[in-house]
Parts: structure tokens; sequence; C-alpha cells
């Protein structure tokens, strides 16, 4: 009696070659994210178009007041606005619930925490490229219909620079800086919910204020007027240094953290 080779018809499969590559990790952490894009994407776009709204209808009334005769005087006063920065508070609070929200469905699904924290990073990188694009658009409509016929700066404010590519790097900067800090507090709110923000808080705060102090003995303000003084770029390229610490930070708290319900 013969015995017959082994089909591969019964008895446990041998796993399919590249199903589980570092590769496919990282996707699947990024699909865990994309699985909702309402808070992510969507959401954002609608509020961000919100606030435009708003501030062309000020613009409207700002014109009807001030007449032909005030429009110059009030144009250069619609050079500054803060409307822009929604954006990136807004994203900093999205990075804290994204994390919080999606670190133990992945831990659930076998991911690392290793590979939850790049993937999470690479999805960080990509909404930041996607935001940075989107508002540099906006900021070419907005530039060459004159501020949206009306003279106004949303999106083209002195804040962001004078051209498309500085404004674009702006954002793109700012957003990074947003996201990547607000995954150094998610981190700190996974592993030690609200005791451990409150003492991150209180260290920040610290911080700050010893910068400040040794600043002011050291006579050494005209440092900080000088990051100022590079204009925009200069100051979001400097963010990236406290965002990529709080990147860092935030991988290592995040290592010894348990999912929680």
């Amino acid at each position: 009696m013969t015995t017959m080779p082994a089909t591969g018809v019964s008895g446990p499969r041998a796993p399919l070659p590249g199903l589980r590559t570092p590769a496919t990790r990282l996707l699947n952490v990024i699909r865990l994210y994309a699985a909702n894009p309402y808070t992510v994407l969507i959401l954002p776009f609608i509020i961000l178009l919100g606030i435009l709204a708003v501030n062309v209808a000020i613009w409207v009334l700002i014109n009807i007041a001030a007449g032909p005769q005030g429009m110059p005087q009030a144009e250069r006063g619609l050079q500054y606005s803060g409307a822009g920065f929604y954006p990136f508070v807004y994203f900093l609070v999205v990075a804290v619930q994204a994390i919080n929200i999606t670190f133990s469905i992945a831990l659930g699904y076998g991911t690392t925490r290793r590979n939850f924290y790049l993937g999470t990073a690479i999805t960080f990188v990509l909404i930041a490229a996607v935001f940075a694009i989107a508002m540099g658009a906006l900021g070419l409509v907005e530039q060459l219909t004159g501020g949206w016929w009306l003279g106004g700066h949303m999106f083209t404010s002195v804040y962001f620079g004078a051209n498309w590519w500085t404004r674009l790097l702006v954002f793109f900067f700012g957003l990074l800086f947003a996201l990547f800090t607000g995954s150094g507090f998610a981190a700190v709110w996974v592993r030690w919910k609200t005791t451990g923000l409150v003492i991150a808080f209180a260290v920040l705060a610290a911080l700050v204020l010893g910068s400040v102090y040794l600043l002011t003995v050291s006579s050494s303000w005209s440092l900080v007027g000088a990051v100022f003084d590079g204009g925009p770029l200069a100051f979001t390229a400097w963010l990236l240094i406290p965002a990529g610490l709080s990147a860092v930070a935030g991988y290592f708290i995040l290592r010894r953290a348990t999912p929680r319900s």
C-alpha cells in the first residue's frame, strides 16, 4: 500500500507569501484610519468651507460699510485673519481622538505597537499633505480672484507667506506640528488617562515659564525675534523640532501602554 503525497487539500495551509509583510501591516493600520473618512477628511473640509462662507459674509459687510473711499484702508486690515488657523487646532484634537479610538482596535487585530505607531505616523503625513494641497489650492483661487472679489484674505493672509509654494510648505509643516503634537498627548492619554494629561500640561507649562525666565535673564529675546523675522516658512520649519520630539515621545510611551475599555 502506497502513501499518496500531501496535496494541500486537507490539513493546515502555509501562509501565502506577502500577506504579513511589514508593508502590509502598516497598510492595515492606514486602512483602519480610512475606515471612517468622515472624521479625518470630510468633516474638516465641511467646516473649513463653512468658515470661508462666514468670512465672505463678513467681507461683504465690510465692503458695504467702508464704501469705495474706505476700501484701501479696509483691505490693509483684511490681510490679517485668524480663520486659516482652524485646521491646525482641529487636527491636534483629531490626533488625540484617532489614536485613543484606534489603538485598542488595532491591537485587537494583532497589530504590534510599533506597526500601529508607524502606520499612524504615515497616515498623519498623508493627511497633512492632502490638506496642505487643498488649502494651497484655495489660496491660489483667493489670490487670483483678489480675495474672492472682496479683498479678503483667509488662505493668503500675511501669516502664511507671499507666494503659493511658501504657503504650501507653511500649511504642511503646521499640520505636521499639530498632528504629531496631538499624537504625543494622545499617547499620554492612552497610557495614563486624565492624570497623565494633567501632569503633562503641568510639565509643559513649567518648561514654557522656565524658557521665558531664561530668555529674560539672559537678554536673549533677540533670538526669538530672529525666528519670527525669518518669515512664516522659517517659523513653521522650527515647529518641526517639537513635532519630532512629540512623535518620538509618543512612540516610547505607547510601547508600554495597554488597551483599556
